[in-house]
Formats: structure tokens, sequence, C-alpha cells
């Protein structure tokens, strides 16, 4: 069972932040998995269990080391992870609860990080319609559990008629979370119990994007079967004689 995590697992995070190398790793290995990687898998269970009957939800706890190629082309992560989500081919493009471990603590909370445009867009015309439920579920997880409201915004303001609701009509991606520095709960149950909670209360957001994101799937879905299968472009045939370019 999950009792929380340790210093020693915030100092090693800190520790490969500063020397993300192999040596470093291979000497505090241990340390990762005593102090991280095995607390991390518990509260992933945890976590997961009050979504484990509903329908192709899933888990995922990440693994220290550092997909090479992408940017920051560095060996290891110094930020930890846990995603509970519906299943899909890429995370950040879906909705996502999430738990967070780094050196300054632990961040929790619900995510869409980099949906495709057209999610948003629909995100923003259910807004002009009717902003209010979206903004009651919002209001309701700043007052009842402190929520922050993140996200990347547009470069450019998209227009928007309706000035409650302005914040949202800037976003890029979406994120709702709070953050925990405060070893008393990091160092205890204390912080899963408040991740578990937060979860919960973030379902109906999840949810919320969830529907918008199948809504695109399925828009995409009959508009190729209502396109008839065109054929190709004629492939370029070989010369049937040699010559010299």
């Amino acid at each position: 069972m999950f009792n929380g995590f340790s210093q020693e697992a915030l100092d090693f995070l800190m520790g490969i932040r500063l020397n993300n190398n192999k040596e470093w790793f291979e000497a505090h290995k241990e340390i990762y998995t005593k102090s991280i990687y095995e607390p991390l898998k518990e509260l992933g269970e945890e976590l997961y269990a009050p979504f484990a009957e509903t329908e192709d939800m899933m888990y995922k706890v990440g693994r220290i080391y550092r997909d090479a190629n992408f940017p920051p082309y560095l060996h290891y992560r110094d930020v930890m992870w846990i995603y509970v989500r519906y299943n899909a081919m890429w995370w950040s493009k879906t909705p996502t609860l999430y738990f967070e471990l780094s050196p300054e603590g632990a961040e929790f909370g619900f995510r869409i990080a980099k949906p495709d445009a057209v999610i948003m867009e629909r995100f923003r015309s259910r807004l002009t319609e009717d902003p209010q439920p979206f903004l009651r579920m919002i209001g309701e997880l700043k007052s009842g559990h402190g929520v922050r409201i993140g996200g990347e915004e547009y470069k450019r303001r998209k227009p928007c008629t309706v000035p409650e609701a302005e914040e949202f009509f800037l976003k890029k991606g979406l994120s709702a979370y709070l953050r925990v520095e405060d070893p008393k709960e990091l160092f205890s149950r204390k912080i899963a119990e408040h991740t578990a909670e937060l979860f919960q209360a973030l379902v109906p957001l999840n949810d919320f994007f969830h529907e918008l994101v199948q809504i695109e799937e399925l828009s995409k879905a009959l508009i190729r079967e209502d396109v008839p299968d065109q054929p190709g472009p004629e492939m370029v045939k070989a010369p049937t004689q040699d010559f010299m370019w």
C-alpha cells in the first residue's frame, strides 16, 4: 500500500536534474527503484482503482528513461508521472487525469495538453452556445478544491462573444490542477487521498472533453464513409531502355 514519498525521492530527482548521465543514475538506481518507481506503481494502482470498471479507461506509470528521439535530448526524466485516461493513441491529445512528482513536490489534476485545433474549436462553440454548465463546473472546482487553471495560450486572441468565458477562448490546451510542496502531505498517505479526491471531482471535466474528442472522431469516421475510394495517381514506370542521366 502506498504510504507517501520521501525526502530521498525528491533529492534523487534533483540529483538527476543536475547529473543527467548514466554514471550518476547507475550509482543511485537503487534509490530510484525503492523511493520513486515502486511508490509510484502503488499510487497508480490506487488512483486507477475507482476507474477500473469504466469502459476503455487505463492508466500508466512513467519510467525514468527518456525517449532519445525527442527534445530535450536527455537520458532521464526529473519529473515522474502517472496518467489515468481513456485509451488513445496520443496521450497529449486526449483528456487525462495526471499526477506528477518533481524535486519541487507534486502536481496533480486534469490536462488536455495538445489537443487537435478542431477540438478547441468545438469547445469554443459549446461555450458560445451555452457557457453556464462549463463555467459552473469550473467555479465549483475552484471554490471547492482550490484548483488553478492553466494551459498553453494562442499568440493571437480568438474572437469571443462571451465575456465571462474569455479566459478559456485564449487556451490552446487546458489544465485544472493543484500543487503540493508540504512535506507533511507528500511524505504521508494524505497525498494519495487528496489526489484521489480531486480526480473524482474532475471526472465531469474529463468527460466533457472526452465527449468533444468522441464527437470529432465520429465526424471523421462518417466523412470517410461518405467519400468513395479514389484510385491513386498512376505510378511512373521505369524506362524500358538504359540511358545515361
